[in-house]
């Protein structure tokens, strides 16, 4: 029972305060955590393909069972002090664990960009939230950009540390998020990591399999509470779920786009490099920026969704068992 109160608290936080930065927040720890450990591995390791393959493996075993290491070990020592405290550090942490609010908040900035301020103010808002290079994006580019990170965000950002939050408490949430934060410090397919971060991007493919998939099912019942088209949301996601190199990010763009009427994805560049990537959904009208305000709307009403169905899972689980 626990678990459940710490993850509502921590579900009510993220709502009402998002990400001060006066917290230490254990995301960025773990990517200091990321940048020491490869540094070190990499010189222990031979400077091979072989061997930063190894360096990688380390990596993705060291980063997630320390983070779960560490964090039921800090709880523990809470509860010996006084299990008040435990369980205000154990909200905190699950708080800490979901980034819902904070998605919504950049997001709205960069609507807020298109229609009140410059494009190029509206690509630099844009870059906060997206990987992709985004100095020549056009208006259209930049709101798909939005929109799409908005529907990826939701798996990742706040249905799967929710998934893991109500299995196994603050510890899981935090364990994923470290898979999570390899992935994107890591886990790109570039000469710098195409060997050293494949173990990262693996783990981090395992780990939001299910979880992308819920959410997926979960944003289009959104849709339907928020005005969207959730039977085309479903077609959609049925159709095009696979058209990413990643097994798990188009399972939720897919929704998205179905759901808007709009396609999503399709040609980007990273790092200097276009890669040409499948479409998803179909050209129905075009993309416009009120649609980031619709994704957001589906985001809230999808995260909402989301625990309730896992806390009262939860809840019979506690009472059953």
């Amino acid at each position: 029972m626990e678990i459940l109160l710490a993850a509502l608290c921590g579900f009510a936080l993220d709502l009402l305060l998002a990400d001060p930065p006066q917290i230490p927040h254990p995301v960025v720890i773990m990517g200091k955590c990321i940048s020491l450990l490869e540094k070190l591995l990499r010189r222990l390791f031979p400077k091979t393909d072989r061997g930063a393959f190894a360096a990688g493996v380390v990596l993705a075993a060291l980063l997630p069972l320390g983070t779960l290491a560490v964090t039921l070990t800090a709880l523990w020592l809470c509860g010996l002090v006084h299990p008040a405290l435990r369980f205000a550090v154990e909200c905190i942490w699950c708080w800490q664990a979901l980034a819902m609010k904070g998605l919504r908040d950049e997001s709205r900035n960069v609507y807020h960009k298109l229609t009140t301020d410059t494009l190029d103010s509206a690509r630099k808002a844009v870059s906060r939230i997206v990987g992709r290079d985004t100095e020549a994006l056009s208006a259209e580019g930049v709101t798909k950009a939005a929109v799409e990170t908005v529907a990826e965000n939701f798996s990742d950002g706040v249905a799967a540390p929710m998934i893991y939050m109500l299995i196994g408490g603050a510890p899981l949430a935090l364990c994923y998020k470290s898979i999570n934060t390899m992935d994107s410090m890591v886990g790109y397919k570039n000469d710098r990591y195409l060997y050293f971060g494949r173990a990262a991007a693996k783990l981090d493919d395992a780990a939001n399999y299910l979880p992308s998939r819920l959410a997926a099912l979960i944003l289009a019942a959104a849709a339907g509470l928020t005005g969207q088209n959730a039977r085309e949301g479903l077609r959609i996601w049925k159709r095009d779920r696979r058209n990413h190199a990643s097994p798990n990010s188009a399972q939720t763009e897919a929704v998205m786009a179905g759901a808007l009427g709009v396609q999503l994805a399709g040609p980007a560049t990273y790092f200097g490099k276009r890669y040409e990537k499948p479409t998803i959904g179909d050209p129905n009208r075009p993309v416009e920026p009120e649609d980031i305000l619709r994704a957001n709307r589906m985001l809230y009403a999808a995260g909402t969704l989301c625990m309730l169905l896992c806390g009262v899972i939860r809840l019979a689980a506690v009472l059953l068992f």
